[in-house]
């Protein structure tokens, strides 16, 4: 830790100056990030946001309130520290090891700079619902130690012309206020063809403006778009991200992965093989909805074992009910 840091630190604190022992905080993380020491980085990362009321002197939150919609007063955002791990998704290799490599990636960055290398801080996530796109944003700001900020629709949507846009920016210029990741879940609500024949001018005006606030952006955030519609995106979209992942429905190996995470000593081996083969063409969560349904059934019935009749019944349910 560098000498001037700690004085600022010390100082900071001195003259109870919320701001300022904030920064100094992140000009720690950042020196401790740029000797590749990301986990006492991101351990740093998540004391000063968790614990934000032992270092708020003036009893102001860490983070600032998101920006909120000026007609509505609705928020543009929500904040959270999620703490799911990368390891504890089951997704398909190809896909699990490009968010480790990206985590990693990231907490190289001083060297990236160094090198001249622009950073790469931008993800599409597409594939059909409930195949884990926003649980694996949730583990890429766990495993960044970052907060979680996720936008939200009803917000940033106005019914004033020209009021969309502005929240946009608002938003993107709350994320460069610090280290956070930002999901824009839902993004073909944002960022949908301009030759649909149902518009009439303001769809275009909001892409040209997600475009441009996209184009323009250079802060600190992990900026993560996730849709389950990626055939209406705007094409002029796609090539704005630098990193472009499917996320698409699981093979019978990920099924049997989820169910035997959920059942493992609840269940014979056997009942969970057989299963994960009437689920194949279904997401990943309705194998956990069938595997909790199994384990509901079998407490209510004041059994610790799922039997092999309640696991056929809670697979009956999810199958009867439609996911994609």
């Amino acid at each position: 830790m560098a000498g001037q840091h700690l004085k600022d630190l010390i100082a900071a604190y001195g003259r109870r100056d919320d701001l300022q022992f904030r920064r100094a905080v992140q000009a720690i993380i950042q020196e401790e990030e740029a000797k590749k020491h990301t986990t006492l980085a991101r351990d740093l990362t998540r004391l000063l946001t968790v614990n934000s009321s032992s270092v708020s002197f003036n009893e102001a939150p860490v983070l600032p309130e998101p920006p909120l919609d000026r007609d509505s007063s609705t928020p543009l955002a929500s904040i959270s520290m999620p703490n799911r791990r990368l390891n504890e998704q089951v997704l398909r290799p190809d896909i699990s090891h490009l968010l480790q490599e990206f985590v990693e990636e990231v907490g190289r960055w001083p060297e990236l700079d160094t090198a001249g290398l622009p950073r790469r801080n931008r993800i599409l996530l597409y594939g059909p619902p409930g195949c884990g796109k926003t649980s694996s944003v949730e583990a890429l700001a766990t495993e960044l130690g970052r907060p979680l900020i996720t936008a939200r629709v009803d917000g940033l949507m106005s019914s004033y012309l020209g009021e969309t846009a502005s929240n946009l920016r608002k938003l993107f210029e709350y994320a460069s206020s610090g280290a956070y990741v930002l999901l824009l879940d839902e993004f073909d609500s944002l960022g949908k063809l301009r030759d649909d024949p149902s518009d009439h001018g303001e769809l275009r005006r909001v892409v040209n403006a997600v475009l441009q606030q996209i184009d323009a952006y250079d802060g600190p955030s992990i900026i993560v778009a996730a849709t389950n519609h990626p055939s209406v995106l705007d094409p002029a979209l796609w090539r704005r991200f630098d990193v472009v992942a499917e996320l698409p429905l699981p093979e019978t190996l990920e099924l049997q992965s989820i169910l035997f995470r959920i059942l493992r000593g609840r269940t014979d081996l056997f009942d969970i093989d057989s299963t994960a083969q009437d689920l194949v063409g279904l997401p990943h969560a309705a194998a956990e909805f069938a595997a909790y349904s199994a384990i509901r059934r079998s407490v209510l019935a004041r059994n610790n074992h799922v039997s092999s009749a309640q696991l056929k019944a809670a697979i009956h349910e999810t199958t009867q009910r439609r996911w994609v």
